[in-house]
């Protein structure tokens, strides 16, 4: 198994989201062809949310807070990363690598 397989198969931070105690499943927010937005609520009133891209070429996404029935603003996170992205104050625009997915935690700040 190569060390990219490895880091997505053993990602503990969406590891944690999949096993949310909430146990609530993900819903599609958006989709316009082979893009599509999902988000997830949390038990500790979190938000994951998924931006797919199966198009074969980067391609930049937005999504807009209220979208998703988020009230304020969001700290982020970037599961995939492991990083802090910063807070969100209403939008957030990213380019999704080709066949990519770029997977956020929010939180109140």
């Amino acid at each position: 198994m190569t060390d990219e397989t490895k880091s997505i198969l053993m990602n503990r931070e969406v590891i944690a989201v999949d096993q949310d105690p909430l146990g609530k499943q993900g819903d599609r927010v958006w989709a316009e062809g082979p893009l599509e937005i999902w988000s997830k609520p949390l038990q500790d009133g979190s938000m994951a949310v998924a931006l797919f891209n199966r198009l074969g070429g980067a391609t930049p996404m937005t999504f807009h807070l209220s979208d998703l029935g988020w009230q304020g603003p969001a700290k982020t996170r970037d599961l995939w990363q492991h990083k802090d992205v910063g807070t969100i104050q209403d939008a957030y625009s990213a380019d999704v690598p080709r066949h990519g997915v770029i997977m956020l935690l929010l939180q109140k700040p």
